[in-house]
């Protein structure tokens, strides 16, 4: 086994690298992103994605999956890095942060890199910009076993340590697209699909719509919801009850409660 790399300055060149990370603009021009945590890590691994770079806290406690996922990157021929648990903090940019963290590359997010019949459910979603909720899409995407998100138009980053860390390692086993809208139509009516959005304009109750496979759910920003135009554009619009003084559920909470019940109408 090749030996691990030892860092203990903060000013170490790798570590303002890794640390870069963190921002879109760095991320973007490196084409990698950072992962944290054993678990995330393990899930990672498990769907086929090692990471490049492996970055553990001197001291920790020995664990098996640690261990499987550090002979694994060197098996893929990358770098394992050991250093202290005050500079894996300023790395992840968290006070109390977990004992490992990982590079990875950025994944093909053109919409040609997706197949449509690998999945009978896809999530879309518009100008989303809270990076937790679109991590909670990946997530509720997994769980319904949907082939990925697509996200239109100006979206949060869903690479960024915050979306990638609420993602619960959904990240790595769902596709994901980024597109803009006059891009993303031709796409979808390209092929057999069925675009779907909770909305209040011409909409059936959301329990027994006539839902189809593959089955696009849309949602829109937090705040503004979908525009018009976008809605109009939609084959199937559903709305959700409301008992409260809520007049809205939030974008990842309606389009959890909207795929689990496309999930069961198509069986």
């Amino acid at each position: 086994m090749a030996e691990r790399r030892q860092i203990t300055g903060f000013s170490n060149p790798t570590v303002k690298y890794l640390r870069s990370l963190r921002e879109k603009k760095h991320r973007k021009v490196a084409g990698k992103f950072l992962a944290e945590g054993l678990r995330l890590l393990t899930d990672a691994r498990e769907s086929g994605h090692v990471p490049e770079v492996l970055v553990m806290a001197a001291g920790r406690d020995p664990h098996p999956l640690l261990a499987q996922l550090e002979c694994a990157v060197w098996a893929a021929g990358g770098e394992v890095i050991e250093t202290s648990g005050d500079i894996l903090s300023k790395i992840t940019g968290k006070d109390n942060p977990q004992t490992v963290c990982g590079v990875y590359a950025e994944f093909d997010t053109g919409l040609a890199a997706l197949d449509r019949s690998r999945a009978k459910i896809w999530l879309v979603a518009q100008a989303l910009r809270d990076p937790g909720n679109l991590g909670t899409l990946l997530r509720t995407g997994d769980a319904v076993g949907a082939g990925g998100l697509i996200l239109i138009d100006d979206c949060a980053d869903p690479f960024s340590v915050e979306a990638v860390r609420a993602s619960m390692g959904a990240v790595f086993t769902q596709g994901i697209a980024q597109a803009r809208w006059d891009e993303f139509l031709p796409w979808l009516r390209g092929g057999e699909a069925q675009l779907v959005a909770a909305s209040l304009r011409d909409a059936v109750p959301y329990r027994g719509a006539p839902y189809a496979a593959p089955c696009f759910i849309l949602v829109g920003n937090e705040s503004r919801g979908l525009p018009e135009d976008y809605e109009l554009a939609c084959d199937l619009r559903v709305t959700m009850p409301m008992h409260g003084r809520a007049d809205s559920l939030n974008a990842a909470v309606a389009a959890a409660v909207l795929a689990y019940e496309v999930l069961d109408s198509l069986g």
